[in-house]
């Protein structure tokens, strides 16, 4: 009589962590703009996604050099996500002239 051998089966978890790392990724990209300051963007990173302020830093002077930055590269609903925050997060109050957020985007980054 064949003996039967017990086979492993991933937890619903552990088949969803893969799932995850082999999503499709995207990039949220911030725009650059004469209505916000670097301190805004500095703010809006730490606020938002828990970055350091050096990393806010460095988002707010690439976007201000370069006119654009990656802020993260995530699966698509995170990046959704990501990108509702950040035009939901408003003004600068700083800037006299700043009458809403900041413009952004998501892309899909190449593999």
């Amino acid at each position: 009589m064949p003996t039967t051998l017990p086979v492993a089966v991933p937890d619903q978890e552990e088949s969803t962590d893969t799932e995850h790392l082999h999503a499709p990724r995207y990039h949220v990209i911030l725009f650059d703009d004469d209505s916000h300051t670097y301190e805004y963007v500095i703010e809006m990173m730490v606020v938002l996604f828990a970055m350091t302020v050096e990393q806010g830093f460095e988002i707010a002077y690439e976007v201000d050099h370069i006119g654009q930055a990656i802020v993260m590269t995530v699966p698509h609903a995170e990046a959704l996500e990501a990108r509702q925050k950040i035009i939901t997060y408003g003004a600068d109050p700083r800037m006299p002239g700043s009458t809403g957020s900041m413009g952004c985007m998501i892309q899909k980054a190449e593999a």
